[in-house]
């Protein structure tokens, strides 16, 4: 039940309609009541929804008096889409704005230097800031995002947060399928959540709050009807005495300070020590070098001069991943992490959880994004190393499948003893995984710089200054949850420097609960 002059969010597991819901509100595809064998006119379907908002909704549809916009989920696919003469950005923007705001949406989108490429040159985050901007500079009725913030670093998602939510009217229509749960809070105005078997059925629940909504969707619970849809309850919450576990300085290995110079690109690395049984994430816009500095740990990449990274195994989950093996995921188990795949230990803390089991035995180059994504996760994971480094965990994966993920390479790093370093945008996944940040800051794509690993409490403070941005925590599961820009909360937070509100010195401990 989308609202006029508010932004109507939609969180749920992949598979279970959330794109359908969108082609049937643009108008693409005409609802059929259950009836697909003999499907109902248009009239049939106004009279169902006789009453509700809908039968205004689908009216003005019908009359064509309703002009609906997409940004589609898959941005990989546009430039195969541009059928004009002219595919570059400047040429398509231009030729689509309406509404008076292009210079607003180039500057906020960070699109101006790109305004004299072609689409089919852009990278993935690219693409998506355009994809937003060619919505966001029509004059529409109807705006749809479909999982706007992937590809995006933590401040490109919060600027397309603006933009999308700058577009609000009176009059108008916005709804938002996203997985970052933190964004979601951000952008919505309330929240619908859809539960079900992906691939199978969905059911879409009564509009919530945005705070209900998201914690309804976490506690796998909705109390309205009294209908658990989740065996389990995802909360997180502070554990006590975890540091004292984590930090065991006996075993303690470090890396010098290096530099790296790639074309223009040039990256500046503080030197910085590691322990076993350790995560620490990279946070940083997107072109500060945070895969470079992968690479380098890895070996793939050698730093200037003369400084050499210490000799280690590694095992590392690339950020873009390109299934070239012919075979089914099983085989390539075999193939690549066969004793790993065969212990029963690594079955029940790593294979299970990920639910490897529903496509175990597909084709690897038939699958989708998501399930190439866990594939990657569970290979790296099964390479015995010393260093698992681990890119972008969370891209393709929906709410509940990060949440997994990220539980389950918390819990093998921790039982392996063994250190891990996270490139992560997600800031819920990121705090959680986290027991401590690198923070890159400087020019993305000219000259940046990372700092030496630090507290989460005194990283995520400098991260979050350098964006402007101010976060709080849910009092009832203790999830991160981002203040509105110039909110009372905002404003204090600012003054007094603490831009995490989290009693932040303890480790950030995501909890299960079996009902």
């Amino acid at each position: 039940m989308p609202r006029p002059g508010q932004v109507l969010g939609l969180v749920g597991t992949n598979g279970i309609g959330k794109s359908t819901a969108l082609k049937i509100l643009s108008g693409k595809l005409k609802p059929n009541l259950g009836r697909h064998d003999n499907p109902p006119d248009w009239e049939d379907v106004i009279k169902h929804f006789r009453g509700s908002e809908l039968q205004n909704y689908f009216t003005k549809i019908l009359e064509d008096d309703l002009k609906a916009i997409v940004k589609p989920q898959y941005v990989d696919q546009i430039p195969k889409a541009v059928r004009t003469p002219d595919k570059s950005v400047k040429g398509l923007l231009q030729g689509r704005a309406s509404l008076g705001n292009l210079d607003q949406i180039l500057d906020v989108l960070e699109l101006r230097h790109l305004l004299e490429r072609d689409v089919n040159q852009l990278s993935g985050g690219e693409l998506q800031r355009f994809a937003i901007g060619t919505v966001c500079v029509q004059k529409a009725d109807v705006y749809m995002f479909d999982e706007p913030s992937s590809y995006l670093d933590v401040k490109q998602r919060l600027a397309a947060a603006r933009i999308i939510r700058s577009l609000l009217k009176s009059t108008n229509y916005v709804i938002v399928v996203e997985h970052d749960l933190s964004v979601l809070d951000y952008l919505s105005d309330y929240i619908c959540v859809l539960y079900g078997r992906p691939a199978v059925y969905g059911v879409v629940t009564l509009p919530h709050s945005v705070r209900e909504g998201i914690n309804i969707f976490l506690d796998g619970h909705i109390p309205t009807e009294n209908l658990r849809f989740r065996e389990e309850s995802l909360t997180f919450r502070l554990s006590e005495g975890a540091d004292d576990f984590v930090t065991d300085r006996s075993r303690a290995f470090n890396y010098p300070k290096m530099e790296k110079t790639l074309g223009n690109f040039k990256l500046r690395i503080d030197k910085g020590d590691f322990t076993d049984s350790e995560i620490i994430v990279m946070m940083g816009e997107n072109g500060t070098g945070k895969t470079t500095f992968c690479k380098m740990l890895a070996g793939a990449l050698k730093p200037d001069g003369t400084q050499k990274v210490p000799d280690m195994k590694i095992s590392m989950k690339p950020q873009t991943i390109t299934p070239k093996f012919d075979g089914t995921v099983r085989q390539l188990f075999f193939k690549k992490i066969r004793s790993m795949f065969l212990s029963p230990q690594f079955q029940t803390d790593v294979v299970k959880p990920l639910k490897l089991d529903d496509f175990i035995d597909q084709e690897v180059k038939n699958l989708s994004g998501g399930e190439l994504q866990r594939v990657a996760i569970v290979l790296a994971l099964g390479i015995p190393a010393d260093i698992y480094l681990i890119d972008e965990p969370s891209a393709y994966l929906d709410s509940e499948q990060r949440i997994i993920a990220a539980r389950v390479i918390k819990r093998f790093i921790m039982h392996a003893k063994k250190t891990a370093f996270i490139v992560e945008h997600d800031f819920i996944m990121a705090t959680y995984l986290a027991d401590r940040v690198i923070v890159f800051d400087g020019q993305p794509g000219v000259n940046a710089h990372a700092n030496t690993p630090e507290s989460l409490l005194t990283g995520c403070n400098a991260f979050l200054k350098n964006l402007d941005v101010t976060f709080r925590r849910d009092p009832t599961n203790y999830r991160p949850r981002i203040n509105k820009l110039n909110s009372q909360l905002d404003q204090d937070q600012k003054l007094n420097g603490n831009y995490v509100r989290f009693p932040f010195p303890r480790r950030f401990i995501l909890e299960t609960s079996h009902c």
